[in-house]
């Protein structure tokens, strides 16, 4: 069993890591893109990601967690709850990272649909430097907690 529900596991955690990856490429491609409708379709793509990362999260939670009752790890140990505060602080800096970006894509696509230039607004919201920055520390957090799982201190 405990095979089985690991494998659950990682393919969670490629789930998880992809959407990451697809997020974050697709923005920054967006970040350069010069036609609203190329970031809106650029931003709807880091959609696909963000969809990728929620499943994954469902995964990794639930198959991580019983990883531990099958292991016969103690719930208290310090790597099980470093990882778990790691994680949730990751998942909640990538949140609050998403926002610009989502309101960025909306607005992108109402300014593809008028047939409008890029606006200083949008540009605005895409270069937007607190978002990366919770993006980016929300991603060395998720190195973070791959890590601390693959070693266990």
């Amino acid at each position: 069993m405990y095979d089985a529900v690991l494998f659950l596991h990682i393919l969670g955690v490629l789930a998880f890591v992809s959407g990451i990856v697809l997020a974050g490429a697709a923005f920054e491609r967006a970040r350069r893109a010069e036609r609203p409708a190329e970031v809106a379709v650029l931003l709807g793509l880091s959609r696909l990601g963000a969809a990728l990362v929620g499943t994954g999260t469902l995964v990794i939670g639930a198959c991580g967690l019983w990883l531990v009752h099958l292991g016969r790890w103690r719930y208290g140990s310090f790597w099980v709850v470093a990882s778990e505060v790691l994680f949730l602080t990751a998942l909640a800096l990538g949140a609050r990272g998403g926002v610009r970006p989502k309101r960025a894509r909306q607005l992108a696509s109402r300014l593809a649909a008028e047939g409008a230039e890029r606006t200083p607004e949008l540009t605005a919201l895409l270069e937007d430097r607190p978002s990366r920055i919770a993006n980016y520390v929300s991603l060395v957090l998720v190195l973070a907690v791959i890590a601390v799982m693959c070693f266990k201190p």
